[in-house]
């Protein structure tokens, strides 16, 4: 089982807005197997002695370096916290406080040492999110269950869902005629399926309000089509489970989920990909680093794709976005792409980590533009 803490948006970027005298970024390997934990405790001592060295050669004052220190030894001594992982762990340091976040993503293992965080990697996990709803709705049943990557699914209590739909419009059956006489038969079972499907709707809201976790329909024929006419949340995604949902059990809901996930992430990229060979067309999208730099500075990029697993050091002018290039790593620079990232997702853009595959000309970045910069 995987014991993961998915970072939200508004962690993610105080994260990116943290500043201080020394920003240690560290990712490496892990396993949900407590006994092999042990491998991933010894990395974890030569990443944070790594990053000494580098803040010891930059002069860090001994007092502050010894403080961040802590914060590794003490974790790497923590057996109750090395007994719960997932598959990589990340961990941002400063001598004043930790933050860890346990994944499920594979990222390499990598230290990273600035006076910012380097977060590339993390932005894998909001890129494609391992979890998802689903909806098993029929006229007899209505369950929202939520589904994870390596967890067992399970069922979400919505206060005010329906039982069903006879019970949700007042009636034993959906086959009677309305107290007016005026509907019956197919077109009465329509009117009360509508009835019921907004009912749904509203007991979700609460739920999903705010979320941007993908919602997979598991239902079949009109519940199905007519759920879609009325339902309000824009995560709902086109794919649907051809289940009825008083035959199919959380497991397997689980499992049909996601391949569905798996098409939605493609077809997301897909459709970055063409948006940016048409911006490029127009003289709004680019591959360059230093015109993305500056372009981010500016607030102009709507969407960026970034690699996640190299690293191009240097440092970014806050005033003008030019870019001066680093030959090595060290204390005095830092990830130029991620600096990017980071001014792109402070002015609202889209930002997606992706490994280089599927970066529209295979470079470190293709950022879409809002306007021509």
């Amino acid at each position: 089982m995987l014991h993961v803490d998915i970072p939200t948006l508004p962690e993610v970027k105080a994260l990116v807005a943290m500043r201080a005298d020394a920003c240690v970024s560290i990712y490496l390997d892990t396993t949900p197997l407590t006994q092999d934990a042990g491998a991933a405790r010894i990395e974890l001592g030569n990443l944070a002695r790594s990053a000494r060295e580098q803040l010891e050669a930059a002069g860090l004052d001994k007092r502050r370096l010894g403080a961040l220190m802590e914060h590794f030894d003490g974790l790497a001594e923590d057996d109750e916290f090395w007994r719960l992982q997932a598959n990589s762990l990340a961990l941002f340091a400063t001598p004043d406080k930790l933050s860890v976040f346990r994944l499920a993503n594979d990222l390499h293992p990598m230290v990273e040492v600035a006076d910012r965080f380097h977060l590339k990697p993390l932005l894998r996990a909001l890129t494609f999110p391992h979890s998802a709803y689903v909806l098993a709705l029929s006229e007899n049943d209505a369950r929202l269950v939520e589904v994870f990557a390596d967890l067992p699914a399970r069922v979400v209590k919505v206060e005010g869902m329906p039982k069903d739909a006879a019970s949700a419009v007042g009636k034993s059956t959906l086959n009677d005629r309305s107290a007016s006489g005026r509907i019956h038969g197919t077109e009465g079972q329509n009117v009360r399926l509508r009835q019921y499907a907004r009912k749904v709707d509203a007991a979700l809201r609460p739920v999903l309000a705010g979320r941007e976790t993908p919602l997979i329909l598991a239902a079949t024929g009109r519940v199905e089509a007519i759920f879609r006419t009325v339902c309000s949340y824009p995560g709902l995604l086109p794919e649907a489970i051809a289940e009825s949902a008083d035959r199919v059990t959380e497991g397997d809901l689980a499992a049909q989920a996601r391949p569905i996930l798996d098409a939605a992430h493609a077809r997301e990229i897909g459709d970055l990909k063409q948006l940016f060979e048409t911006r490029a067309g127009q003289g709004r999208a680019t591959g360059d680093i230093s015109d993305a730099a500056r372009a981010a500075t500016y607030g102009a990029i709507e969407a960026l794709l970034v690699d996640i697993d190299t690293v191009v050091h240097g440092q970014v002018d806050d005033e003008s976005g030019a870019v001066t290039f680093a030959d090595k790593a060290g204390a005095g620079n830092y990830g130029v792409v991620d600096e990017i990232a980071g001014r792109a997702l402070a002015s609202g853009a889209r930002v997606l980590g992706v490994r280089k595959a599927d970066i529209p000309g295979g470079g470190e970045l293709a950022a879409i533009l809002r306007y021509a910069v």
